[in-house]
């Protein structure tokens, strides 16, 4: 069978050989199982080379990478001549035996008999072995998520996402999806993107913890886990306008209770991913210390030093160790990336850095009453300079207070009126957080910039492809 579809995409060449009916269509992840057995691969060509009466295949099909040797000897003419031709990121079928190979990084390799060209690519495939530019890397996202490291980053984030999930669904929490369209802000006045929402000003949801607050009152112990939207001008590595964030929240939970259980959660997640990614996190190490000519320790390794207990630092401890580092940040500024790094290399681990000054937090959190002029509140940085990875607290749960800090902040009342019910009737102490999924899998997997930890990024210039 030849010629191409109504699409201009080449048919499978069918005369090649016959996929067998019974035999197994084996994951490249799975392949051990089926060692000494005959299976097909259906996948994409990632590279090919050639060695006299040998064809090499790497054949790869979304759960791993495997080599399939074509031997001359072993298979029909018109296959070998086909499988000497194909072009970059093909889509293929390979049938052959699976059989241990000690050189191979899985362990196993395929003695192949039989091809299916399911979809010759068309022409010179753009992302190619050499170097390139991160510019034209992005403008290629959609093929450059083919490449081994991009789609190990998305197995260890999908894997992070699973035991976000598996955490709170075990821990007594119930899922509460919350608004995108929200009528105010949460997080500030000025990292907001307005809509039009029929006529009426409306705002792509920076956080859903506000009504966190509604359903915590409700359920108890409740989470959100969505996309959220900040309108911030920063091309900083850590900095996306379109991120996704894990929020829980809690009734009669007072700040170290947020503490506690931040701290959980985390080693829980790390935990989670090292028992589950560590080839996945081999492989981004092992590129990234090809493309940098230097050995980097290894990221599993780093990662087994987050275990409790994390430091926990009052604010003004942790500006007094800055300026016993060299930094001049004065008393009652929010830290900077730059602090952040600074502060955060003295540890392996994450570290809390809680009570911030008031003035530098959201009008809903918790005055220290031991301490007039600190929040209540709580972030968690990750280390090696990777920032803020949860932000946190306990909320304000008085009527009069929150009232007055709504007004102290020129929010509309109006818009409001529901929050403030939530302190007329039944309030409690609660407190919760929010984490970033994209900087928590930077920080993980040990990347330079957020924008490989999301399929499609979303920055400051960048809302293409």
């Amino acid at each position: 069978m030849s010629g191409n579809n109504a699409q201009g995409v080449p048919a499978p060449s069918r005369a090649l050989v016959a996929t067998a009916g019974d035999m197994p269509i084996a994951r490249v992840s799975e392949i051990g199982a089926y060692e000494g057995q005959r299976v097909q691969v259906r996948g994409w060509l990632a590279r090919r080379a050639s060695k006299g009466k040998l064809h090499f295949l790497q054949v790869r099909d979304g759960s791993g990478q495997i080599q399939a040797v074509f031997f001359k000897g072993d298979v029909a003419p018109e296959i070998f001549e086909a499988a000497d031709h194909l072009t970059q990121e093909s889509a293929i079928i390979v049938t052959g035996t699976v059989r241990a190979d000690p050189r191979s990084p899985l362990g196993f390799e395929l003695a192949a008999d039989g091809l299916v060209v399911v979809s010759r690519a068309l022409g010179d495939y753009p992302i190619t072995n050499k170097e390139h530019g991160t510019a034209f890397l992005m403008e290629n996202r959609h093929l450059w998520l083919r490449s081994r490291r991009q789609s190990a980053i998305l197995r260890v984030r999908a894997r992070i996402i699973k035991s976000i999930r598996d955490y709170f669904d075990n821990n007594g929490f119930t899922l509460c999806d919350t608004p995108i369209f929200t009528p105010a802000a949460c997080e500030g006045t000025t990292t907001l993107f307005e809509t039009n929402y029929f006529g009426e000003k409306a705002y792509l949801t920076q956080s859903g913890q506000l009504y966190n607050e509604a359903t915590c009152a409700a359920l108890g112990k409740v989470y959100t886990f969505g996309p959220t939207f900040r309108a911030e001008k920063s091309k900083t590595r850590r900095h996306l306008t379109e991120f996704w964030m894990v929020e829980p929240e809690v009734a009669y939970l007072d700040i170290e209770g947020v503490m506690d259980l931040a701290e959980d959660f985390l080693c829980y997640v790390v935990e989670h991913v090292i028992d589950n990614c560590e080839r996945e996190l081999d492989t981004i190490d092992e590129i990234r210390d090809e493309e940098e000519g230097a050995h980097v320790k290894p990221r599993v390794e780093s990662l087994r030093c987050v275990r409790k207990p994390f430091p926990r630092i009052h604010y003004d401890g942790a500006v007094a160790q800055l300026r016993a580092l060299g930094s001049d940040i004065p008393a009652g500024d929010d830290f900077g990336g730059d602090d952040e790094t600074m502060l955060t290399k003295q540890y392996d681990r994450p570290i809390m850095v809680h009570r911030y000054p008031s003035a530098v937090k959201a009008f809903y959190m918790k005055q220290d009453p031991a301490q007039p002029g600190h929040a209540m509140c709580v972030d968690v940085l990750a280390p090696e300079g990777y920032g803020e990875i949860i932000g946190g607290g306990q909320r304000e749960d008085d009527f009069d207070t929150l009232l007055n800090a709504i007004n102290a902040h020129g929010l509309p009342l109006d818009a409001f009126g529901w929050y403030l019910d939530l302190r007329r009737y039944g309030s409690v102490p609660h407190g919760g957080f929010g984490l970033g999924v994209e900087r928590t899998v930077a920080w993980i997997c040990g990347l330079p910039h957020v924008r490989e930890t999301i399929p499609f990024a979303r920055m400051l210039e960048k809302v293409h492809p």
